[in-house]
């Protein structure tokens, strides 16, 4: 019964984060505590109430939407913009071409967009036809997000992930360019 019930609730929560008017600034979680055994350990995903960490120095793999894979690792030295996004959330649509900008104009910043939606790839592919941006897309399975960051509370949910691979700055709802720059110099980085 509690596994029917998780993809009403996982809506509900997406739907209810995915607000024109909520921008909310929430700073990088705290390192999650010592490890447990497996057993021990609750599955965030289908226990309502726990809230997953995200990793201090997250890692992520998947294929982008033209074929291509992505790794993160592999764009340590630089500034990466992991942006939780969906084709039906009004202000992840706003801020996809001032992130698009960004990507093309910031040598150092490069963006990545996760969405985080039930969708096919031809579907996305379309979209994407309609909504062209510079930046490389991968559709994530809601089922079974990327371990390594926390199952979004609301669409968008940005991430700034540091040259280092640390996390750097955590968003929940929209984003602009501004936003962004503000956070690499708060977190060391030089402004533009």
């Amino acid at each position: 019964m509690t596994h029917k019930l998780l993809p009403v609730a996982l809506l509900a929560v997406l739907l209810a984060g995915c607000k024109p008017d909520q921008q909310a600034s929430v700073p990088a979680p705290a390192p999650a505590p010592a490890a447990t055994p497996a057993a021990a350990t609750p599955d965030p995903a289908i226990q309502p109430g726990v809230v997953q960490q995200t990793a201090d120095m997250p890692q992520l793999q998947v294929q982008t939407v033209d074929g291509k894979a992505y790794d993160l690792a592999t764009h340590r030295g630089q500034w990466v913009v992991i942006n939780f996004w969906a084709t039906w959330c009004a202000p992840c649509l706003q801020e996809m071409p001032e992130l698009s900008a960004l990507h093309a104009m910031r040598g150092n910043v490069e963006v990545v967009g996760l969405a985080y939606e039930d969708i096919e790839l031809d579907e996305m592919q379309a979209f994407l036809k309609d909504h062209p941006v510079a930046y490389p897309i991968a559709i994530i399975d809601t089922y079974n997000p990327p371990k390594d960051f926390a199952t979004p509370r609301g669409l968008p949910m940005t991430y700034l992930i540091a040259p280092d691979g640390k996390v750097a700055k955590q968003f929940l709802g929209p984003v602009n360019a501004h936003d962004i720059e503000q956070a690499i110099v708060t977190a060391g980085g030089k402004a533009v």
